[in-house]
Parts: structure tokens; sequence; C-alpha cells
């Protein structure tokens, strides 16, 4: 397990940190398969499939659950402090064989929040490798201001607008985040990051979990819904739910 020393040292110099194992292969494994029994029951339309990858921990009990465990929570803890808010999750997949990628981007270019308090937990419920198209990182750029993009609606760019960062990336600088089952990579919300089309002949999922501090809030946008993890917030800047009580439940 890293220390938190460690964590906050390379992720201070270098704006992310990696790898860090949080459960078992087999729970992995297990997350994997609850995800996938959802994805193949038949019963959602299209709307609902949706929510599984967008918003899954508003109606997926086994997603709140993996947003607070203490594996996850205890580095980021040391980021961000002992206040923790999860403010949203997406699960990005790559089917096998597709060309899907993620264009060079920064998260915090489009979310609205008006500090840097957001750290996203990466958690990988199949292999992140080169050959499926693992995240990949400029270390240093998160330390860069939110820079310049545009928007292509590329069809194959898995970003809602396919946005891409206009500042031109060196093939030297990149860092490949590769992954294992069960592990998990944290980066920072200006981090200069990208992730290539899967070549590979499974599947790679990823559950991305943003985690902000309550101080934090939205100067543009929709007032948003958010889960209490840990600790106490005493800002009220979002409106807090309730975890889920049972799978694409109504409330």
């Amino acid at each position: 397990m890293s220390n938190a020393e460690d964590i906050l040292t390379n992720y201070n110099r270098d704006g992310y940190y990696f790898p860090i194992k949080v459960m078992p292969t087999d729970e992995a494994i297990g997350y994997r398969k609850m995800l996938e029994a959802e994805e193949n029951n038949g019963k959602y339309d299209d709307q609902e499939i949706q929510l599984l990858y967008k918003s899954p921990d508003l109606i997926l009990p086994f997603v709140d659950e993996i947003t607070r465990l203490p594996t996850i929570l205890k580095p980021v803890q040391t980021i961000l402090g002992p206040n923790l808010l999860v403010f949203e999750t997406i699960f990005f997949i790559k089917e096998a064989h597709t060309p899907h990628f993620v264009s060079w981007h920064q998260d915090l270019t489009y979310w609205g929040l008006d500090d840097l308090s957001e750290v996203t937990a990466w958690v990988a419920l199949t292999p992140a490798t080169v050959q499926s198209g693992c995240m990949q990182f400029v270390p240093g750029s998160h330390q860069k201001q939110i820079g310049e993009h545009r928007d292509t609606f590329e069809d194959t760019n898995m970003l809602s607008r396919g946005q891409v960062l206009i500042q031109e990336v060196r093939e030297e600088e990149i860092v490949d985040i590769v992954l294992q089952s069960g592990e998990m990579s944290l980066h920072h919300g200006r981090m200069f990051h990208a992730s290539p089309a899967n070549r590979s002949p499974d599947r790679r999922i990823g559950l991305a979990i943003r985690y902000i501090s309550p101080e934090m809030k939205l100067v543009s946008g929709e007032r948003r819904v958010v889960h209490l993890v840990v600790g106490e917030d005493t800002f009220d800047h979002f409106e807090k739910v309730a975890p889920p009580s049972g799978v694409m439940r109504e409330a």
C-alpha cells in the first residue's frame, strides 16, 4: 500500500499517482459482472442504459459502495482533506477491437467549478494496458492553466463534445497509466490526459470517480446532486442525496 507522503509528493509534482491497489482482482471481476448483468438484462430503455454509464452512483448500489471504499477514500483524503463529496461518476468502457478513443483534454474545462479541490480516482475493473487503451498523462501539466479546447463532435471520440486541447502534446512527454484489475490512479483536474483505442480482445472498463472538497461550488451550470461519502459538509453548496436503495429505483 502506498504511503500518504509518497502519494502527496508525487501528486503535487506530477499531477497524478498510480498504481494503488484498492481491491482484490476477484472483487473487481465481481463488480464487472454486476455491471454487465444490468447492461444485459433487457429491461432498460436507451435513457436508462445511459444512466448506467453516466450517473451510476445514483442508481447502482454497488457503484456507491465502490465510492466509499476506505482503500480509495484514504489516498484521496491525503490530497483533499478529510471531507469528501462525490461530484460525479462515469463508466468509461471501450469495447474490444474498436476505434473509440479519448482526445487530449483537461477535465476542469467544462465543469463550472470555482476552484481546484478535485481529484479523479480512476478504478480499473479490467486491465488497462497499452494494448487496451489505458490513459496517458503529461507529467506536470496540472501546473498549467486551463488551455483552449475546440469541439469536434467526432463519432469515435468518447468525450461528450469531442473536445480537444489545442496545445500540442509531444510523444516523448507521454506516460502510459497501466493498471491491473482492482488498481486505481489519481489525477488532477488540469492534467493533460487522453487514451487511445482498444486493440485488445476484451473490454476495457474503468470507473471514474470525481471527488471534491465541500467548499467547492459551481459558478456556472445547474445545481448538482452529490453524495457525502466521508466527513461532513458545512457549506451546503450542493444538493446531497442518499445512497441508492436499490437498482434503478425511481427515487
